[in-house]
Parts: structure tokens; sequence; C-alpha cells
């Protein structure tokens, strides 16, 4: 049996498409691997107001494919463009600049609990000019 290195065959893929972003994913042992696609001019505070320091917690890691963003963190901001790998440390929020297309690694766990804080406050923002 033939073995293929670097193919991800994920237990579940899952589609989600919101006013913020759509994504494709698939869960990878204990990773969640997504294709996303962000809005330009997108703030993610307001969905992340809530979590500790009201920035994300969770650890990323990917790749850019198309358009750029702003990460700000407490205490410095770092600017991710296409063609850019990338290492989001706990406590950073995004900002995209333009259209954005990534390829995102994220623990589970951890990115199911920020999902629940998003999602509530994406809810309670829908139909508020917000962003």
């Amino acid at each position: 049996m033939a073995h293929r290195r670097g193919v991800a065959r994920g237990s579940e893929t899952t589609m989600r498409s919101s006013s913020t972003e759509t994504t494709e994913g698939l869960e990878w042992g204990d990773l969640l691997v997504e294709f996303e696609t962000f809005p330009a001019g997108l703030d993610t505070a307001p969905l992340l107001r809530g979590l500790p320091g009201d920035a994300c917690p969770c650890p990323h890691w990917g790749y850019v494919l198309r358009g750029s963003f702003v990460v700000r963190y407490a205490d410095h901001e770092e600017t991710v463009s296409a063609g850019d790998a990338f290492y989001l440390q706990p406590g950073h929020v995004p900002v995209f600049l333009e259209e954005t297309e990534m390829i995102e690694f994220s623990p589970i766990t951890k990115m199911a609990e920020v999902m629940e804080v998003v999602t509530a406050n994406a809810t309670e923002l829908e139909g508020v000019p917000w962003g």
C-alpha cells in the first residue's frame, strides 16, 4: 500500500459562510485545517469581545494565498501579505486590509472555544454596521 506524504485526510469536512468570512475546513488529528476568505475592511475586534483581552487566544499557523491583513497585539502590529507563511500567537486581533484568502491550521479544541464567542458576537451584531 502506497503512503502519500503530506496528504490531509480529515475526519470531517465543514463549511461556514457569513458576511465576515467563508470557510471550508477539515479536522486533521488535533488540528482544524481551513481554507478561508475574509472581506476587505473586516476588523475582527467586535467579534472577539469577551475573549481574554478581547483578542483571539488560539494560536494559528498558515499561508496567505491572496490579500493582506494587519495583526494587532497589545504591544505591536504585524502585516501579513500574499506569499507569507505566518504564526499568530495568542492575543491577536486581525484586521483585513483587502479581500484575503488563506490556509490556516489551528488546535481544534481552542478554536471551538473561540468560535463559540465569535458566533454569539456575530449573531448579536447582525444587521449592525460594525465592520
